[in-house]
């Protein structure tokens, strides 16, 4: 059974839950919806596939094991994804290689309740990873204390504080 937990977002029911099988159609209407990021990033609009790649793509090295699809849910429905990979690039580290949220669901605090519950649960060293002008996302992962680098896809990163 996968893990569910609630995050605090006043005056909303938001859960996280990992992604199964029985989550492929309302990803695919994410997807859909997230044209915006996915040209962005790519060029192109989202297609079928991308769906199927999210369950595969790991960064080199890492261990199938410690991937990680978290679904965001908003009132019972999927108002964004969280793709993660556990102790990577080093044990305790998280690598997050998409962060999506709907467009619907922008701009009311879902995303930094979101992040700033994940960020709590303990890891020591967190990379993200956002599309060079993306200028929403990267002023996202600045307000949560994340370093940014240059580059096409800008790296983020951000390190617990002792």
């Amino acid at each position: 059974m996968s893990e569910t937990w609630t995050v605090d977002l006043p005056g909303e029911r938001v859960l996280l839950r990992e992604a199964g099988p029985a989550d492929e159609a309302a990803l695919l209407r994410l997807f859909e919806e997230c044209e915006d990021w996915f040209t962005a990033a790519t060029g192109l609009p989202s297609a079928p596939g991308d769906v199927q790649s999210l369950y595969y793509a790991l960064p080199e090295g890492a261990d199938p094991g410690d991937k990680v699809l978290l679904l965001v849910e908003r009132g019972g429905e999927v108002a964004g994804l969280v793709d993660a990979v556990r102790d990577w690039p080093e044990p305790g580290a998280v690598a997050v290689g998409l962060f999506l949220l709907a467009p619907w669901a922008r701009g009311r605090g879902l995303g930094r309740a979101v992040a700033e519950s994940l960020l709590a649960r303990g890891a020591s060293r967190v990379t993200a990873t956002v599309p060079a002008g993306w200028t929403a996302g990267e002023r996202f992962l600045e307000g949560l204390g994340f370093t940014l680098e240059m580059g096409v896809l800008r790296r983020a990163e951000w390190l617990r504080k002792s």
